[in-house]
């Protein structure tokens, strides 16, 4: 497990839907994030001037992101007036990235182009599969060759990348959603979001849940394939920045079905503090008479008890925390965990 590296403070815009060719079967924006109005450049230029005129903690670069849809689908006059409204605060020096979404398949050199003459300095992707049968049968529109060579071009464009999966689609497996996280890796993005498919209301999604044709993932079965794809993504240095939805009364207000938690991000990273602790006991001593400490930064006390306690009372029901002793330490790097003979 990686502690999560400086992140920079954000300034969020929703464009619901704008700029989408194609009704995937899971997507409801507008219930997802409870934005429902078009943003426009005045409200840009007034969010902005808001947002700098708050006390910040620390020193981070000030990043504006405009989620959702797909920019790069809006028409050129709308993305030009979009970026044209940040750019005042950019040449200020108070704004210093632009970051967006958008679609594989709604890239090309002269869409990165005009994204580098404003100053966008990250796109992230929404691959969400890199299975051909779960892309088809999510409606998603594009095949992996898309994603491939979206990733390509904006790479050598120098421009930052990030990757958003899904897993739990129509047709996906938890084979499948490994082996998207692997071909996802030998991409390269500098970072990636995953998100659990939950059934949202007035989606085609929630019509095939309700005549029995799709079936949502568990909690359980969930946080076990996110978190093997974590760990898959740390050990590639790989910045995960985002597991599981945003909490919000839109979301759980129109949600019918699936592995939805507040904490969603928490419980993977519960899952993974488990198994660290079980794997460096297990190798630091050769039977359960030797008495070890165990060693973990006091900011992760709660990954170790787990939610309701339930990593601490499975340690306990395996023997792990026979003759163990443990330490919490401010000097411990978060997420890493150290065993000694004592």
């Amino acid at each position: 497990m990686s502690d999560s590296r400086a992140t920079p403070y954000i300034i969020p815009f929703f464009i619901t839907h704008a700029g989408c060719p194609h009704q995937c079967v899971f997507c409801n924006q507008h219930k997802i994030s409870g934005a429902c109005h078009p943003v426009t450049p005045d409200q840009i230029r007034q969010d902005i001037t808001a947002v700098l005129l708050r006390p910040r903690n620390g020193n981070r670069r000030v990043q504006v992101a405009f989620y959702g849809g797909s920019f790069t689908g809006l028409g050129v006059a709308e993305q030009r007036r979009l970026l044209e409204a940040v750019q005042p605060f950019l040449s200020a020096g108070v704004v210093q990235e632009i970051r967006l979404s958008t679609r594989p398949d709604c890239l090309d050199r002269q869409r990165v182009q005009l994204l580098l003459d404003y100053g966008v300095t990250m796109v992230e992707l929404g691959v969400q599969s890199l299975d051909g049968e779960v892309l088809y049968a999510s409606g998603r529109g594009h095949g992996e060759q898309d994603v491939v060579e979206a990733f390509g071009l904006l790479q050598e464009y120098g421009m930052q990348t990030g990757g958003q999966l899904m897993v739990g689609l129509p047709g996906d497996t938890p084979q499948k959603s490994i082996q998207t996280c692997r071909k996802l890796i030998g991409m390269r993005p500098d970072c990636v979001r995953i998100y659990p498919t939950l059934v949202m209301e007035q989606t085609p999604l929630y019509g095939l849940y309700q005549a029995g044709a799709y079936q949502p993932w568990s909690l359980d079965k969930t946080v076990v394939v996110v978190a093997r794809m974590k760990r898959l993504l740390d050990e590639a240095h790989i910045q995960v920045i985002r597991m599981g939805l945003q909490a919000g009364e839109s979301l759980q207000d129109n949600m019918a079905a699936g592995p939805y938690h507040p904490a969603f991000g928490e419980l993977v990273l519960s899952r993974l503090f488990f198994k660290a602790v079980r794997r460096a006991i297990f190798a630091a001593r050769e039977d359960r008479d030797n008495p070890v400490q165990l060693i973990i930064s006091t900011r992760d006390h709660s990954l170790f008890m787990g939610m309701q306690k339930e990593n601490f009372q499975r340690l306990q029901r395996g023997g792990w925390l026979v003759n163990v002793d443990l330490c919490r330490s401010e000097s411990q790097p978060r997420f890493q965990v150290a065993v000694k003979l004592i």
